[in-house]
């Protein structure tokens, strides 16, 4: 069967005189995008476009490592790729999951009050469960309404390979409290857990209790190994967290279980559950702070009016909305962005918690 081409061929099917590595490199810069570009230079393709354009407001390192990325891949830019910085949406999408907590709620609406104030729209996608599918499918909608950024609020501990592998072409933010490699901010569950738990060690407790939340949630495994490395630290015995659901009902429950055991203090992985906690531990007649010292977790606004008030770890969420957008600021602009960027919840001192009896 003969070719069918003007030119003489090798066996190998190639002309002579051509290599693999021209035509390799032919192919790589037939393929090459902007994206490509801003893959390889560690920049958003907002910056390489700004550099194509010859616009200011890029540093010369920047612009000098994006020009170097052109070059190695040959790039040779199209006019839509050159107008895509005078077409910046300013506007960020934003994926939440999971049922409408008050710390992820509150995260992200002081989140879409900082945007509103940078003169940002937020385009939201709320998910009830974190699936690979659903997460890609919002992922690519939210790319097609030319978001220049998505973040993500999640506490799910599978968002961490989702984020690791999902490449769209605009940088991802997770607002989570485990993770490497990726954008991220936090609030630094592992050290508020270990001042909790120091707080009742401080008030002469050895026999301390813990109530988590669920096993797929980061925030609740941050929380029970800041419990068992502080319980560590002191010689003392950590058994086996009971696990909840976050809710107050779920709390209650695992009070029950704790009845018929010896102990004389609770940490509990959130207010709610301690709420509940609180009621089985009353109802068992176990007084508390009299009997038994409770700590939560989160400071939500009726802890101050629990039946003792709580003593809990006040998690500053308003803060973290505006410093998720400050870091999605940073990226877009290619500045040096706190990676990851945490802040440590704070020890409320209310009537729940007492010395040791």
């Amino acid at each position: 069967m003969s070719i069918a081409s003007g030119a003489e061929r090798t066996p190998s099917g190639r002309r002579p005189g051509a290599t693999g590595a021209v035509t390799t490199e032919e192919e790589r810069t037939k393929a090459a995008t902007i994206f490509d570009v801003a893959r390889l230079a560690g920049v958003s393709h907002q910056t390489v476009s700004r550099v194509l354009n010859e616009l200011p407001n890029v540093r010369p390192a920047t612009r000098e490592r994006v020009e170097r990325a052109i070059k190695q891949l040959r790039y040779i830019p199209s006019p839509a790729a050159r107008a895509l910085v005078t077409r910046r949406s300013r506007t960020i999408g934003l994926i939440t999951t999971g049922l409408p907590e008050f710390g992820p709620s509150t995260t992200a609406v002081n989140f879409n009050e900082a945007a509103r104030e940078e003169r940002y729209a937020v385009i939201m996608a709320s998910l009830l469960q974190l699936e690979a599918s659903a997460f890609r499918q919002a992922a690519e909608t939210l790319v097609r309404q030319n978001v220049e950024a998505i973040v993500l609020i999640t506490s799910n501990r599978s968002a961490l390979g989702l984020l690791q592998g999902m490449d769209l072409g605009v940088p991802f933010l997770g607002v989570v409290s485990q993770g490497s490699g990726i954008h991220r901010v936090s609030l630094d569950q592992y050290a508020g857990a270990k001042r909790a738990v120091r707080h009742l060690i401080d008030l002469g407790h050895t026999q301390i209790r813990h109530i988590a939340g669920p096993v797929e949630s980061m925030d609740a495994l941050e929380r029970i190994r800041g419990w068992r490395d502080t319980l560590a630290e002191h010689g003392l015995v950590a058994h086996e967290p009971l696990f909840g659901d976050w809710s107050a009902a779920s709390g209650y429950e695992a009070g029950r279980r704790l009845l018929g055991e010896e102990f004389t203090a609770v940490f509990c992985g959130n207010d709610q559950m301690a709420l509940g906690l609180i009621h089985a531990l009353t109802e068992g007649g176990r007084s508390v702070p009299g009997a038994v010292s409770v700590i939560g977790f989160d400071d939500v606004p009726e802890a101050a009016h629990f039946s003792p008030p709580l003593t809990t770890m006040h998690q500053d969420f308003a803060q973290l909305g505006r410093d998720a957008m400050e870091v999605v600021l940073a990226v877009l602009s290619d500045e040096q962005a706190p990676n990851p960027l945490q802040r440590v919840p704070q020890l409320v001192l209310r009537a729940s918690t007492a010395p040791a009896p």
